[in-house]
Formats: C-alpha cells, structure tokens, sequence
C-alpha cells in the first residue's frame, strides 16, 4: 500500500516540520506501587507507593511528542499561578523550547491528573482542574502570540482536553488569523466542542468521540459500517479536508473527500492507551508537514500508536523507533 522507502524519507524529514501546539496544558503525576491488602476502613484496595514521577501531559505530552520526533514546536496554552505552572515552565525549557506562550491565568489552578498504578494497572484516577472557559483577557493573550509566530510555521496543532481553553472566542479569533493562510490546522478535538471546528482541515477522534459528534448515541455495537456513517458526516458537516478515526484495536479510518482508507492496528500488546491520542496526533501532523501524503502520514501515525500503547503510563515515540518499526511492518 505505501513504499517504505518513501516512508523513510517522510521520517528523516521530520525535523523540517514547524508546529505550533495550542490546547490545555496539564501535568501528569503517577504513583507506583503494589496492592497486598484491602482497607479495613472501605472495600478499596491499600496501594503501598513504591515510586513517583511527574510527565509532561494534555497539550504539553503533544510537545513531548513533537520533541522526540525533533520537529520544530512552538506551545500556547493557560497555566495557574501555582507551583505546578512554574514547573510546567521548567520542564518546557528543559526540552530546549520558549515558555513564554503558558498564559498564567490566577483565578484557575494548572491542570494535574494523578494516577495510582498498581501492578501495570490503573488503580483510580484524581484531577485538580477547573474547566470553566478562560478569561477574555487570556484569550487575547494567545491570540497575540499565535499572530506573532504566524510566519514562522506550517501547521497549528488544536490539542482539546475541554479544560476550559478551548472556546468559541477562541476559535473564533484564530479562524481569523489564519484568513489567507495556507496553514493546517489539525484538532484533537473533545466532543462538546466539534461544532467549534467547522472549517479546519483535519480532525482526529477516537470512534467513540466520532459517533457522539455525529449523533449516534447509545450504540453498543460498533460496526465498521456505523464508523464509515459516522466518518462520512462529519467530513460533511464540519466541511473538512479529513477526518480521521482512531479505533484501537481494529486501527483508523481516514476519510477525505475522493474516499476511505482503513489502516489496521499495529500493536501486538496493549498495556496503556494514556496518551495515544496526543502520539497520534503529533505523528500525523509531523508528516503531513514534512511531505507526506495525508494517507501515508495517517499510516506513520498508527504506527507510532501502536508502539505507544506498548507502553505503561504516557510515552512518546522517536524517530528510530519509528524506522525500527517501519522494518518491521510491511506497508
């Protein structure tokens, strides 16, 4: 279906690509331990922490995937003024990248999601957010700053976790932006929002996101047919070049106007979905910028999935790790 020695090529391009990642930045705190008892005090089980670490996530795990694949980034996006939000700085200037696109916005804390993980599995989840729309002053913010780096990039990359960021005043203000502008604007979009995206040129949900988004609710039974309906009006409501579907297990289906492809799952084990998403979405935008023919980014996007998905907690995905794969695999 696709020459692996023109997907090499796309890979080695990579680092030409030029991106501007704009979405809800948040941080992702896991707990590891080990579960030997259960608490006399409720029916839960007693994890006894073994082990702490702090990861880049949301919108910033999407820069941490643009890092490994060492395109060029560029991130926007709100932060408390807490101890949190001052370490988000640190870690984003630690991947050698400006922090000055995280808008500290003082009536909201920085998004943290902490998973307990015991035993390779994913105990309970606690978040500390508020999801309330940001500021009209902050919207103003990101805007300015997305205008100023707008001659220095080929693609913004909408990362949408619907913490707050993500907003119609927003939007808005950036389909203006990019009025004239031969920029992709690709969208990991959360479901409350899509109508927000009508017009861009790519989204990527997942295919419970896609059925939700195009009115089919209640569905239990997820039949490829009822994804190409769902994939089909989309691409027609929100008039855009692409959508693409991530489905775990059975892969993706892009849809463009001149048809469908399916690509198949490339993962042989499954251990953490946590963060997918953002690999995928990364990866496709990454070389649909450097090159790539829309199809054969989808194809180096599912790729990287399945490598990520191998994985426990959030991870990223290099460049020879995608070449290792690549050898792997027969396109």
């Amino acid at each position: 279906m696709f020459s692996r020695s023109r997907l090499r090529e796309i890979i080695h391009q990579l680092p030409q690509a030029k991106i501007l990642v704009l979405g809800d930045v948040m941080m992702d705190v896991f707990v590891w331990g080990k579960v030997n008892r259960i608490s006399p005090e409720a029916p839960v089980p007693v994890v006894e922490v073994m082990d702490e670490s702090l990861r880049l996530g949301g919108a910033a795990n999407v820069v941490n995937n643009l890092v490994a694949l060492e395109t060029q980034v560029i991130l926007t996006g709100v932060i408390g003024d807490d101890e949190t939000g001052r370490l988000l700085k640190k870690e984003i200037k630690k991947l050698g990248l400006e922090n000055g696109g995280l808008i500290v916005e003082k009536e909201r804390p920085t998004t943290v999601k902490t998973r307990i993980i015991a035993h390779s599995q994913q105990v309970v989840r606690v978040d500390k957010e508020k999801r309330n729309p940001i500021q009209p002053e902050t919207t103003k913010k990101i805007l300015d700053f997305i205008a100023s780096h707008l001659g220095e990039i080929d693609a913004i990359l909408i990362s949408d976790y619907a913490k707050g960021v993500i907003c119609a005043p927003l939007m808005e203000g950036l389909k203006k932006l990019l009025q004239k502008k031969e920029v992709i604007l690709a969208v990991d979009p959360k479901v409350k929002n899509v109508p927000l995206y009508e017009g861009v040129t790519i989204i990527t949900p997942n295919h419970y996101e896609a059925l939700q988004a195009s009115g089919f609710n209640g569905y239990n039974d997820i039949t490829g047919e009822l994804i190409k309906e769902a994939g089909q009006r989309l691409l027609s409501t929100l008039h855009t070049q692409a959508v693409l579907i991530t489905r775990g297990e059975e892969g993706m289906t892009l849809f463009e106007k001149n048809g469908i492809t399916h690509i198949p799952a490339m993962a042989k084990k499954v251990y953490d979905v946590t963060g997918a998403g953002d690999t995928v979405i990364a990866t496709l935008t990454a070389a649909w910028t450097s090159g790539a023919e829309l199809k054969e980014a989808a194809y180096l996007a599912n790729l990287a999935a399945g490598i990520v998905v191998g994985e426990v907690g959030t991870a990223t995905v290099n460049r020879n790790q995608l070449l290792k794969a690549l050898s792997h695999e027969h396109p």
